[in-house]
């Protein structure tokens, strides 16, 4: 049995080439996943986690507020609301010029500072939240105008209808 043995500087050539296509491989994935990562960031620049400074900010702008009581990674119903509405660019078309987005969070495994944590649980039984997601709706002043329990799909052009008649 005969077989041709590839001279040992060949092998390594042939090494150093494998290794180089891996490593831009490898290279082009990160990449990839990192600008899929980031995508929905966007959206997130239109959200609060400080209530207080919302609501002076709403007070100064005029404008409503939004309070979303979520379960961000444990909820399906909070995951599929913030997919199907609140990462929509025609909700944040919506919102910027109406609204002060608040996302109170009550994640599971996500790690959340202990004062927040406080902070959420206090407002959640300050606002008599039952169960997740709910969303809230207050005027400039604070004063409560409308709530939604759940999410009952409806999308980002059944959640902006239901807004806007509530701030008329």
């Amino acid at each position: 049995m005969s077989f041709y043995r590839i001279p040992g500087r060949l092998t390594e050539f042939a090494f150093e080439i494998g290794t180089t296509l891996f490593m831009i491989y490898m290279m082009k994935t990160l990449l990839l996943c990192l600008l899929l990562a980031a995508a929905p960031l966007h959206a997130s620049d239109l959200w609060s986690t400080d209530y207080d400074a919302s609501i002076a900010q709403a007070a100064a702008s005029k404008k409503a507020v939004l309070l979303e009581f979520t379960g961000s990674d444990w909820c399906p119903p909070c995951m599929k609301q913030n997919k199907d509405v609140f990462e929509q660019p025609a909700f944040e078309d919506f919102a910027k010029d109406k609204l002060v987005l608040v996302k109170l969070d009550f994640p599971r495994s996500k790690p959340q500072a202990p004062e927040i944590k406080e902070r959420n649980q206090k407002l959640a039984a300050q606002y008599g939240v039952e169960g997740f997601p709910t969303v809230i709706l207050l005027n400039s002043e604070g004063k409560e105008l409308a709530r939604q329990s759940g999410y009952g799909g409806g999308g980002v052009t059944g959640f902006i209808d239901w807004a806007s008649k509530k701030l008329k």
